[in-house]
């Protein structure tokens, strides 16, 4: 299989850290500063309908809409510049019941038509609109008297004002988000220390291989373990039923046992393009199946090509799919069973499938089972380690797919890519 001879591990989690906080930061400061933007126009709101309301509401208007327009003008013209220093909003504006400017922060202005929407009832009215000062945020109050409409009141802050108001906040959010971002450059780096402290440099594709040799190395120890544990055992059997003058049974004995073996290697050998490592761990496992009371059926199509996989993975691969089956047909009720098949796809693919006589998977686990130190079987010594997890990372290496199919019997099929494709 082809290494990985990029960035090494540490780096490659150094870099997602820093990309996923910078991500984070960025989203983080943006909510803020939409968020400054909302409070900053809210608050130029209540601001223009509070001073507008309490104008409108002030006696000295009241007095004053009631006289001549050039009294008006000259009473309320001081009065309006003073309430624009105090509460320091851009403009008011005092006109009569028609529209006509009594008042403008432009002296020049008095006397026109007020720029802006007039409520046909005497209601307050607050809008963003564009008038002699640019586009501004105005709230348009009613001025009564006795029932009467004697008048009205406009208050507003220009849009440049309320963008004003954000740049303090606009700078609270950069500092958040250049924290945020410091904070994941230390995580970061303290991140890819303890990451080299284990992996040194080796690239993550020589850690994956590492991790896939020693799934191998178990899985065919495991074989070979089971595998002479059973010739032991019929070799004892044999050797009692000589010492006992009961020649035939021991002969018939150990012909059976050779006939079972020499039928798999058989198979195996009839393969024309096939791969002897996933073979040999076959023949091992049908030990291992046997001595766990499950019968494990192995059909290899003759012209079943060889993968694009080195054997370390192959054996990983079929070796976890095999542990995984073995385990569940192991603890369903008789006839326990699981059956291997290789066969050549349409496509020239290279197609594995394993099934068992297990209870099957539930629905809710389905794409659970692929996920990194996920596992329905207990806690213990003798885990499966990175099990279905490696198992697919080698597939989809390799361009493969690894997927568990729906419905009984529950059934792994892993399409591998082959040299001819």
């Amino acid at each position: 299989m082809a290494r990985d001879r990029g960035r090494s591990a540490a780096s490659q989690v150094f870099l997602a850290l820093l990309a996923t906080m910078s991500v984070v930061a960025l989203l983080t400061a943006g909510i803020l500063l939409l968020e400054s933007q909302r409070s900053a126009r809210a608050e130029a709101e209540r601001v223009t309908q509070a001073v507008a309301q309490t104008i409108a509401h002030a006696p000295e208007v009241v007095r004053a809409l009631a006289e001549d327009r050039d009294i008006a003008t000259a009473r309320l013209q001081p009065f309006a510049a003073a309430v624009m220093s105090d509460a320091r909003v851009d403009f008011v504006t005092v006109m009569d019941v028609d529209g006509i400017r009594i008042t403008h922060r432009d002296p020049d202005e008095i006397g026109r038509r007020y720029l802006g929407s007039i409520p046909p009832r005497p209601e307050m009215l607050t809008e963003q609109f564009t008038g002699t000062l640019g586009p501004s945020l105005r709230t348009i109050v009613p001025v009564e008297a006795d029932g009467t409409l004697r008048g009205w009141v406009s208050v507003g802050v220009t849009v440049d004002t309320v963008a004003a108001s954000v740049l303090p906040r606009l700078a609270a959010a950069t500092g958040i988000g250049a924290a945020l971002v410091a904070a994941g450059i230390v995580g970061a780096v303290l991140a890819r220390r303890v990451t080299r402290r284990v992996a040194g440099d080796l690239p993550a594709g020589a850690i994956r291989d590492t991790l896939a040799s020693a799934e191998s190395l178990r899985t065919l120890g495991d074989a070979l373990r089971a595998q002479t544990h059973e010739h032991g055992n019929r070799l004892h059997a044999a050797v009692a039923l000589l010492e006992l003058g009961r020649t035939d049974e021991a002969i018939e004995l150990l012909s059976a046992s050779a006939q079972q073996s020499q039928s798999l290697v058989d198979r195996v050998a009839a393969r024309t393009a096939g791969d002897a490592t996933v073979g040999a761990l076959l023949l091992g496992k049908t030990a291992q199946a046997a001595e766990r009371g499950i019968e494990l059926v192995v059909e290899i199509a003759p012209d079943a090509p060889a993968s694009v996989l080195a054997p370390v993975d192959q054996v990983a691969l079929v070796g976890n799919l095999l542990d995984n089956a073995l385990d569940a047909a192991a603890s369903a009720p008789a006839p326990r069973w699981v059956r291997v098949r290789l066969e050549r796809t349409v496509d020239d693919d290279l197609l594995v499938e394993v099934a068992d006589s297990g209870p099957g998977v539930a629905e809710a686990l389905r794409e659970r089972v692929f996920e990194r130190g996920f596992s329905t079987k207990p806690a213990g010594v003798e885990g499966r380690g990175v099990g279905l997890a490696l198992a697919r990372s080698v597939v989809e290496s390799a361009g493969g797919t690894l997927e568990l199919l729906p419905g009984a019997p529950t059934t792994f099929r892993v399409v591998l890519p082959t040299e001819a494709t």
